[in-house]
């Protein structure tokens, strides 16, 4: 049979009794549970503000850790077929396989590279439009009154790519061996002597005119729409001189219709240990690099910037990388973003100087 539970009161108590003591004491749970509530309602609030932040925050780290979700322009503000091009190609294709988004290179060239920086400025700053940059980028405020963009403040420092000498190379014609001989034929040749570059303002226009002002040479520029260009015409005759990546005029020194003379580097190059430098050649304290770095526009978020940092270092430091950046005449220099800030603003003072001491003009 069913047991059954029997409530038993004491004698003095009875069922009426006890049903009103009862409720008596439900009351008094009730209101005590009506004044924590209201004395635990901000902590409640605070929680929730709290709870809903660290959603709001995991949920935008969240989206940007799975940077890039779209294709990432990079953009090369010189023409295709140019070292900088060559460089900024092998970065994108390391980018795309470490990241395994989509880095595609678009070529905007013109005004000395300000076109294509200038876009770069002018973009959102989320990590999907970035900038390869070279060393010309420093001084193009002092060259374009107009520039509507500052060259530090408007971009955020990602990483520095590489860097390498330029060779001060000859057409085979021009009747000279060394670079005293050089400097002696540009103030004695009764015709001008023409040097090529990638563009006014260039990285090649910039390290010239510091050579004129510190050789005394006579030489009349002849700006191109990019470096290919201007050693095309090297080669053929067109201009005479041009300071301009190992890459470029090798293979045309093999082929004896250049002739190297110097590196623009304190030190040899590797892939010229014959050709001494600038300095020991007698233009004594020339010493400069043509560098090559990535930036965004300014304020880019510091997750995106640290992940493409990250990406670089990994991406440039293998086998293949550093091999395909030799072959295009520059060597593999990293930095973290710092670095590449504190570089920027030391480079905008060197080639500031340089523009202003060398009555630089662009023609």
């Amino acid at each position: 049979m069913f047991d059954r539970h029997i409530t038993h009161y004491p004698e003095s108590v009875t069922p009426a009794h006890a049903h009103a003591a009862s409720r008596q004491r439900a009351g008094r749970v009730l209101q005590a549970a009506k004044v924590l509530a209201r004395k635990t309602r901000p902590l409640g609030k605070a929680l929730s503000a709290a709870g809903l932040a660290a959603v709001l925050g995991l949920s935008a780290q969240s989206a940007r850790a799975a940077y890039p979700d779209r294709p990432v322009k990079v953009i090369v503000p010189f023409a295709a077929g140019g070292f900088t091009d060559v460089a900024a190609r092998v970065m994108a294709q390391q980018l795309s396989t470490i990241l395994g988004g989509s880095f595609v290179v678009e070529n905007k060239a013109g005004a000395g590279s300000t076109i294509g920086t200038d876009y770069v400025a002018k973009s959102a700053p989320d990590g999907y439009t970035l900038a390869v940059i070279s060393s010309n980028h420093v001084t193009s405020h002092l060259l374009y009154k107009d520039l509507t963009y500052d060259p530090l403040k408007s971009f955020t420092p990602i990483a520095l790519l590489a860097d390498s000498p330029y060779v001060l190379f000859v057409n085979a014609n021009v009747p000279v061996n060394n670079v005293q001989e050089l400097i002696e034929y540009t103030k004695k040749s009764p015709t001008p002597v023409h040097y090529g570059t990638s563009g006014n303002g260039s990285a090649q226009h910039l390290m010239t005119a510091h050579f004129i002002t510190k050789s005394g040479a006579k030489l009349v520029h002849v700006p191109y729409k990019g470096s290919a260009q201007a050693m095309q015409d090297l080669a053929a005759g067109f201009v005479d001189v041009s300071f301009a990546a190992v890459s470029n005029g090798l293979p045309h020194v093999r082929t004896k219709k250049l002739k190297a003379l110097a590196v623009t580097s304190k030190e040899r190059s590797a892939q010229l240990p014959d050709v001494p430098s600038l300095d020991e050649a007698g233009v004594k304290d020339y010493n400069a690099v043509v560098w090559l770095a990535l930036v965004g526009p300014a304020g880019m978020p510091k997750d995106i910037v640290d992940t493409l940092n990250s990406a670089v270092r990994k991406g440039l430091s293998s086998p293949e990388a550093v091999s395909a950046l030799a072959n295009a005449g520059v060597d593999v220099r990293l930095s973290s973003p710092e670095e590449l800030g504190r570089y920027l603003e030391e480079e905008s003072k060197v080639w500031g100087e340089v523009v202003r001491s060398s009555d630089f003009k662009l023609e």
